[in-house]
């Protein structure tokens, strides 16, 4: 197997285990909240990133003072603002809609990738497919015709998500930018050490740490193993590229959502998802970029 298809399958696995995250998130709420979940989250993470630091880096922790800065980063961005705000969506929406707008990223994602990344540059058939995930999006958040036709574009926890996913976004750029030769539990490491010491303040200043339930457990172990494989595929493959195969996430999350906790999916929004494959096939095309010319 090559690189970049090693790289496709590990995204593909950790899409898969971030779709287990909400569910079992809005498990965890059902005795605890989500600053709590939030803080046993990030340190098994950190735990888990060591474990795999220790088995394919020696141990080696090592990083450099630009690195270090793009890590401060990526950690407060992504695993301080991010995912407070994701996971204060998920006591307000179902599952189905949170995922499914969180994974609208390549949009943002190919658009900062053709402004900062120089070498990833956009065909027409990039710029299709993020029309039509900007109209997926709206599908999606709407959640229903009647809505659509009075311009009922979402709710506040629809908003809130969208705000995390473009910041996710700024994230993959940094990594493709400045953490790319960086072994992947290193940085899973660094990110959510620095989030997890933050989270650790609040709560033993706040209530007092304490883990309630086998729930933030078992979300701190499919983070931690997803996050180290995102980042293995990320190296492998192009941001545009992989941030498009997240989207099988949405998929799986409508199904395990369905069947464990019994949320329903619209029409609507069925009609989004189809158009949201349909924008990663435009996505995923390799074509010649459209010269940009000016004046």
């Amino acid at each position: 197997m090559n690189a970049r298809s090693l790289g496709i399958l590990a995204v593909l696995v950790a899409s898969l285990l971030w779709a287990f995250e909400p569910v079992l998130a809005k498990l965890s709420y059902q005795n605890s909240d989500f600053e709590h979940t939030l803080a046993v989250r990030a340190m098994l993470v950190t735990l888990t990133a060591l474990t795999y630091v220790v088995m394919t880096n020696k141990g080696n922790l090592r990083i450099n003072r630009r690195e270090l800065s793009a890590l401060v980063y990526v950690a407060f961005a992504a695993n301080v603002f991010g995912d407070i705000a994701y996971f204060l969506a998920l006591t307000q929406i179902p599952v189905v809609n949170a995922v499914l707008i969180g994974n609208l990223q390549p949009i943002f994602i190919v658009m900062m990738g053709f402004l900062v990344l120089r070498e990833e540059k956009l065909g027409k058939f990039h710029y299709l497919g993020i029309v039509v995930m900007i109209i997926a999006g709206v599908l999606i958040a709407t959640r229903t015709l009647e809505n659509l036709m009075s311009f009922k574009l979402g709710t506040y926890g629809d908003l809130v998500v969208l705000s995390a996913t473009v910041v996710w976004s700024t994230t993959t750029i940094a990594f493709r930018k400045y953490l790319k030769e960086l072994n992947a539990g290193v940085v899973t490491f660094y990110r959510f050490l620095f989030a997890s010491l933050v989270f650790a303040c609040y709560i033993i200043l706040s209530s007092g740490f304490v883990v309630v339930n086998i729930y933030q457990i078992m979300i701190g172990f499919v983070v931690g193993v997803g996050t180290i494989l995102y980042f293995e595929g990320l190296k492998r493959n192009k941001a545009a590229e992989v941030s498009a195969l997240e989207l099988s996430t949405p998929l799986f999350a409508a199904v395990l959502g369905f069947f464990v906790l019994g949320e329903l999916v619209t029409q609507v929004q069925i009609l989004g998802m189809s158009l949201l494959l349909l924008g990663v096939f435009f996505l995923s095309k390799r074509e010649e970029p459209v010269p940009y010319r000016c004046c």
